[in-house]
């Protein structure tokens, strides 16, 4: 209970700094077509960075799958980002991991790079009008309940 609490404070902090524009990108999804973040302006978007070497990805993956679920016929749409080199791995884990939600392919970097990533994973939700609401670094047990509560804030605005 109180790393919940703590979580959720944490989760406020975050959400009284100004928001700022996310920065547009096209990425290639695992599924073939592109996918640009600018034609999911109207609904609320949470970008979950993610790498097939990373462990707390692959922890994060379940809780990822129970939100997509949840909420994706409320405004909402979950867009995993691979950082991988091979495409071919990063198949093979979002297989292995049942990945429900679209994976998008940025294995140059070049989307990490926009959003200046830190750390694994990293996951930025962003509100209907396209603004950076929250950006959480890491994971750690209990930070889904955080996301939950921002999603829910988010598609009701």
């Amino acid at each position: 209970m109180k790393q919940t609490l703590a979580l959720l404070l944490t989760a406020l902090a975050l959400h009284a700094q100004a928001a700022n524009p996310a920065p547009d990108f096209t990425l290639k999804t695992l599924a073939g077509p592109n996918l640009r973040l600018n034609e999911q302006r109207g609904q609320v978007v949470l970008l979950n960075f993610w790498a097939t070497w990373c462990a707390p990805c692959k922890q994060e993956m379940p809780h990822l799958n129970k939100l997509h679920d949840k909420y994706r016929d409320t405004g909402f749409v979950l867009l995993g980002i691979n950082i991988d080199d091979d495409p071919a791995k990063a198949a093979a884990d979002a297989a292995k991991l049942g990945i429900k939600f679209p994976v998008l392919l940025d294995s140059a970097k070049t989307v990490s790079k926009l959003y200046q990533l830190d750390a694994m994973p990293t996951t930025v939700v962003i509100d209907r009008d396209g603004q950076v609401r929250h950006v959480h670094q890491g994971y750690r047990n209990g930070l889904e309940a955080v996301y939950d509560q921002q999603i829910r804030t988010l598609v009701k605005e």
